[in-house]
């Protein structure tokens, strides 16, 4: 299948058409695309971005949207949302997942890495919405516990049956030091290796999670993973608020990619991760939202707009992190860190586009649209999307998909769930 798409323009305002066969990039150019098309998209002037990479998320927790705001995180985690969790059903952490993927791709996100509890039915979910996904399925034991035993065949299992498509892909995701104890991380290290899996893991999100590691290893949670063989292998570390120098020496020369949360991190009181530190020790951030309920919501222009701000106001360095740098995070070491072919529009890359409408308040003057994608835009002026040479966004609205019956199918899940919590 042939894609072409005419009439965009680049970051430099320059004309830009691409085209896209089998589902990769193979003629960028400022003239007009030769040769037949089976889709044709006039983008009439509009924007062509690399599509947006969610590098840690949880789709199914939608449904906890707004349910246990402006509270500590232990209290959040362990008395607010453990227990809900333990109410879902298949069917729920599906549609869950479908209000995620619908939300995504609403703001020009072409692929998520996702924690999640419920075997296949993110990835369900992905696929109908037509989405690229990484799936890593929660890990949580004990070296000889029966349930840890049995997630780890879960993840086994999904990589068996979705596998062979090849918009998903799977890593191993222990989900952090303080449920996961030492055999068991070393036994999904030792797999991951095996396997030639990724890791997926919480790290250094809190300062209990920090004290207490120290207090029980001797070791800072990122020398603690590292002696365990959890870094051996393409790692994603979620979080990474309180790191010492000697963890950053680490996770540079591990090759450790850090998935940066600034909006979860400030809304449960958890801080601010030393992404410039990070940067200039040649660290690898990427960007994720979390879950919608510790962010609330899953827009990674959101995102790119508070990486830019935050470090900058608590570092008071006006050029600690710059809108290039922020963009890169959002799309190619993003795509870097999930192990994608995409993150750039480049001949040889996969056909992941999002066309961006210009024609908003918020993008005129138009001096510089690097800085407005950054700064000024909020991710509903993204158009269309093509994952793969398919337009899966159209004029706003995801193909495909009816979304009012998944906005129905949520509401009566929160609604079973309040029923359940007040008996």
């Amino acid at each position: 299948m042939v894609t072409h798409i005419k009439n965009a323009i680049d970051l430099s305002g320059k004309p830009l058409n691409i085209a896209i066969d089998n589902g990769i990039i193979t003629e960028i150019t400022e003239d007009a695309l030769l040769g037949e098309a089976n889709t044709i998209i006039d983008a009439c002037g509009k924007l062509a971005i690399p599509g947006l990479i969610n590098c840690h998320t949880h789709s199914y927790m939608s449904v906890f949207r707004n349910i246990a705001d402006d509270v500590d995180f232990e209290t959040w985690l362990f008395r607010s949302i453990m227990p809900l969790e333990d109410r879902l059903t298949n069917e729920d952490a599906y549609y869950g997942a479908m209000l995620s993927c619908i939300e995504m791709l609403k703001s020009g996100t072409v692929c998520f890495l996702d924690m999640h509890m419920f075997k296949g039915m993110t990835v369900s979910a992905a696929r109908d919405c037509g989405m690229r996904a990484v799936m890593s399925r929660g890990l949580v034991g004990s070296g000889d516990d029966e349930g840890g035993e049995r997630r780890i065949q879960e993840t086994m299992d999904e990589k068996a049956e979705f596998g062979a498509d090849e918009r998903f892909s799977f890593m191993l995701g222990p989900h952090a030091i303080y449920t996961c104890d030492e055999a068991y991380l070393r036994k999904v290290a030792a797999l991951a290796k095996k396997e030639g899996m990724g890791i997926h893991i919480h790290v250094s999100e809190t300062k209990n999670e920090f004290d207490n590691c120290i207090k029980e290893h001797g070791m800072t949670p990122v020398e603690y993973l590292d002696s365990l063989g959890i870094f051996d292998v393409r790692a994603v570390a979620a979080h990474c608020v309180y790191l010492t120098d000697n963890d950053i020496e680490i996770l540079a020369r591990k090759g450790v990619y850090v998935a940066h949360n600034p909006k979860s991190n400030m809304k449960l009181g958890n801080g601010f991760a030393p992404v410039k530190k990070l940067i200039n020790a040649g660290v690898k951030v990427c960007l994720g939202t979390d879950s919608q309920g510790s962010n609330n919501c899953l827009n990674i222009f959101s995102e790119m707009n508070h990486m830019a701000l935050i470090h900058k106001g608590t570092g008071k360095d006006p050029q600690a992190v710059s809108a290039r740098e922020t963009f890169e995070a959002a799309t190619r070491i993003g795509a870097e860190a999930l192990g994608l072919n995409g993150g750039a529009l480049e001949v040889g890359k996969n056909g992941d586009v999002v066309l961006i409408d210009l024609n908003r308040p918020q993008f005129y003057p138009t001096n510089n649209v690097l800085s407005s994608l950054v700064y000024s835009a909020n991710g509903s002026e993204v158009d269309t999307v093509v994952i793969g040479g398919n337009v899966v966004l159209d004029n706003g609205k995801v193909v495909g998909v009816d979304e009012k019956e998944i906005f129905k199918k949520v509401n009566e899940i929160v609604n079973r769930l309040k029923k359940e919590t007040q008996q």
